[in-house]
């Protein structure tokens, strides 16, 4: 390992700037990340604020500093999405909100953004509260399920309806959930593909995938057909997009947009959501004290009675619980920056063209930043307690002008789905499950077998 120290003019400090241990001949780092990427990710904050990493014939660079973390996602112009998972999966999502280039992105964040007013949230939430009710009355006690594959489904029915009229919700939900699982897990194996040539392969998984997005597309493509025919607000994300005007220019989103926003807010919103919501409740039935705080909470505030948007506010704990699962667990535990022009990161120059990796889930798990970072503590996030993180440091919706749109939304969700499902039961873990976290496209937990026990 190569370690040297640069000085950055702008910020008047030392940063460490190393070379990743490890190294192979020809593929670099690239075994060590398609083996275990949280452990090794997680290992390089040790060796440097920027670390220089080797992907195949490639080069990318972690930064490890929330300073640093934040210079990349709050200069856009000079960092811009890119790198070689995004152009994977511009076919799959399209040039929408996470895959458009800085200029384009700045006007469809313009559009998107009114969907996603707070205004209309307590719509959004009676979708939620409604969805949410109907999932906690569905369990047997006693009897294990998958509570993944739950919250899945669950987080599908919300996205669906919020998106969609209740009548083409219904419809849509089923070939969602058909879908949109083996299209994740096929985009994830094409991304970690550094030669591009298994996407290429006559194999059953790629014709899995390649019907599934066919199908999907179709469905969307229908869907968006069908409300420009009607052409009236039916109340809902769509109807928002549809009539979204640009307040600098006028001009408004076209089908192929609209189309690849739907199919965008799909992926993000749905997949993220439904794996932090499995990790809340594996955490607390890993953790019986914190478990027990939150049941106290929900007794007080709801009274047994079905949480409300009106709740929140007095939802203190419940929401610690989702803040402290997203640090543990985030779902977009990677993302990648690339340099559209040269610069200087930590001092070291960067040439056009130079990949960036942004991990939360390193930051989130650097004892530097987090004491005692493998601890599930919601109280961590008290504002006594909470003023001491560093700024910074936590970024399970990223920041900047790309943070995540839908995070109010997310937030929103996952809180009346906890309290309407912890208000009515335990999940008890299995003895003979074994969790492991999976960083694909999302960071899951795989099957989580868990027995409903009334309250």
């Amino acid at each position: 390992m190569s370690t040297r120290t640069a000085r950055q003019p702008s910020a008047a400090r030392d940063w460490r700037v190393s070379t990743a241990p490890g190294g192979l001949p020809l593929i670099g780092h690239a075994l060590r990340m398609g083996r275990g990427p949280l452990e090794f990710l997680a290992s390089l904050p040790a060796h440097g604020d920027l670390v220089e990493l080797r992907l195949g014939t490639g080069r990318a660079y972690l930064p490890c500093h929330p300073d640093l973390v934040h210079e990349v996602l709050l200069n856009a112009r000079v960092y811009d999405t890119g790198g070689p998972v995004k152009e994977k999966a511009r076919p799959i999502l399209g040039n929408g909100l996470i895959t458009s280039d800085w200029a384009d992105h700045r006007r469809q964040r313009r559009l998107v953004q009114p969907a996603f007013h707070s205004a209309r949230l307590p719509t959004y939430a009676e979708v939620m509260q409604q969805e949410c009710a109907v999932e906690a009355r569905s369990w047997e006690a006693g009897r294990p399920f998958d509570v993944s594959t739950a919250m899945q489904a669950l987080t599908a029915r919300v996205t669906a309806r919020a998106l969609f009229s209740t009548e083409i919700a219904d419809r849509a939900v089923a070939e969602i959930q058909r879908s949109l699982p083996v299209i994740v897990h096929g985009a994830y194996r094409r991304a970690m593909d550094p030669t591009g040539l298994l996407a290429r392969l006559p194999l059953a998984a790629n014709r899995r995938f390649d019907e599934a997005l066919t199908r999907l597309h179709g469905l969307i493509h229908r869907i968006v057909e069908d409300y420009r025919t009607a052409s009236t607000d039916r109340g809902d994300l769509l109807s928002a997009l549809l009539s979204a005007e640009d307040p600098e220019t006028g001009a408004r989103l076209d089908d192929q947009e609209i189309h690849d926003q739907v199919m965008t807010l799909l992926l993000a919103g749905i997949e993220t959501t439904a794996s932090a919501l499995a990790w809340s409740f594996h955490l607390l039935g890993q953790n019986p004290e914190a478990e027990a705080a939150l049941h106290a909470e929900l007794d007080e505030v709801l009274d047994r009675r079905p949480p409300a948007y009106a709740d929140l506010p007095r939802l203190d704990r419940t929401q610690r619980v989702f803040t402290e699962s997203l640090r543990l667990y985030p779902p977009a535990w990677l993302f990648t920056r690339t340099t559209v022009q040269a610069t200087e990161l930590a001092g070291h120059e960067l040439r056009p063209g130079s990949d960036i990796l942004i991990s939360p889930y390193v930051l989130h798990h650097n004892p530097a930043l987090f004491p005692d970072p493998e601890s599930f503590d919601p109280d961590r996030w008290l504002p006594e307690r909470a003023k001491d993180v560093t700024r910074g440091s936590y970024l399970p919706f990223g920041a900047g002008s790309r943070k995540c749109i839908g995070d109010v939304f997310g937030m929103t969700e996952a809180t009346l789905a906890l309290a309407a499902i912890a208000s009515r039961w335990r999940l008890r873990p299995r003895p003979d499950t074994t969790v492991h976290p999976r960083p694909h496209m999302s960071l899951s937990s795989g099957p989580l077998l868990m027995v409903p026990e009334p309250r």
